[in-house]
C-alpha cells in the first residue's frame, strides 16, 4: 500500500499538499482487483492552481515498490529536482520512505496532468492539472466557461484520437486529457504482472482488456454500468487536448 496524504493549505502563492495513495478494490469487466489509487479515487483529483503559483507536494510511500510523481508538462524552471523520472531526475522514493517536490508553474496554462513514473504504477496513478490564468491577470480569451470537467481518455496506436474528439466530443466543453500508454486501459490482470511477463518473454505487453473514460469503460463492455459519463451541452466548445506520442514518458 503507497500512503499520499491529500491535503492542502493555501500561503500566498504557495500551494502546499499532501498526497495519498491507498491500494484499493475496484471491480471492472465483471472482476475485482485492488489497484493503487490517489485517495480512494481512480483516476486520482484534479489539481487546480494558477499561473505562476508554486506548490509543494509531500509524498509518503508506504508501499512495497518505488514511486515517484511526474508533472507531466510543467517544465520546472532551474529545479528539475522534482520532476519525478526515476534514476533520472530524481532517485525514487523507497518504501516506508517521504520525499517534498517543489512544483513551479511558471509559464504554463490550460490542463495537463500528473502520474506515477515508476514501472506502471501509472496505470492508475495519475489525475488533471488544470493551470488557471494568473489571479488578476488578462483572464482567458474567451467568455468564462459554462461548465468544465476533465476527461481522462485512454487510446491505443490503432485508435486516432483526434477523429474520436470530433465524432463524440465536438459540440460538448471539457477541460480535455488524451493519454496514451498504460493509462486510459483496464486490466483484469494486476498491471505490475502484464509488466513483468513483457520483462521475461521480451514481447510486447499484453493488450489490455478495455479502454476507459475517467476510469470507466464503455457501456458495450459486459458488466458496465449504463452512461457511465455525464455529458453537458452548453453555449460554446472548449476542448482541452493534451496529445502524447505513445512512447512518451
Amino acid at each position: 500500500m503507497i500512503l499520499i496524504l491529500l491535503t492542502s493549505i493555501m500561503e500566498l502563492n504557495y500551494l502546499h499538499t499532501y498526497i495519498q495513495v491507498v491500494e484499493a478494490p475496484y471491480t471492472r469487466l465483471c472482476s475485482k482487483k485492488k489497484i493503487l489509487t490517489v485517495n480512494g479515487k481512480f483516476p486520482g483529483p484534479a489539481l487546480h492552481v494558477h499561473h505562476g503559483d508554486t506548490i509543494y507536494v509531500t509524498v509518503h510511500n508506504k508501499g512495497r515498490y518505488n514511486i515517484t510523481i511526474h508533472w507531466h508538462g510543467v517544465k520546472l524552471p532551474g529545479y528539475p529536482w522534482s520532476d519525478g523520472p526515476e534514476y533520472i531526475t530524481q532517485c525514487p522514493i523507497q518504501p516506508g520512505g517521504k520525499f517534498r517536490q517543489k512544483i513551479i508553474f511558471s509559464t504554463e496554462e490550460g490542463t495537463l496532468w500528473w502520474h506515477a513514473h515508476s514501472d506502471w504504477s501509472r496505470a492508475t496513478v495519475h489525475g488533471p492539472i488544470i493551470v488557471y490564468p494568473k489571479i488578476n491577470g488578462a483572464g482567458y480569451p474567451f467568455s468564462k466557461p459554462h461548465v468544465e470537467v476533465p476527461i481522462v481518455l485512454g487510446m491505443t496506436k490503432s485508435c486516432p484520437i483526434e477523429k474520436l474528439a470530433n465524432k463524440y466530443i465536438s459540440r460538448r466543453q471539457y477541460y480535455v486529457i488524451f493519454a496514451l500508454g498504460n493509462v486510459g486501459q483496464w486490466w483484469k490482470k494486476d498491471v505490475m504482472d502484464v509488466l513483468q511477463e513483457a520483462i521475461i518473454t521480451g514481447g510486447d505487453p499484453e493488450i489490455s482488456d478495455a479502454l476507459t473514460i475517467n476510469g470507466q469503460p464503455g457501456d458495450l463492455y459486459l458488466c458496465s454500468k449504463s452512461g457511465t459519463c455525464l455529458v453537458f451541452t452548453v453555449k460554446f466548445v472548449l476542448l482541452r487536448n493534451n496529445l502524447l506520442n505513445p512512447d512518451d514518458r
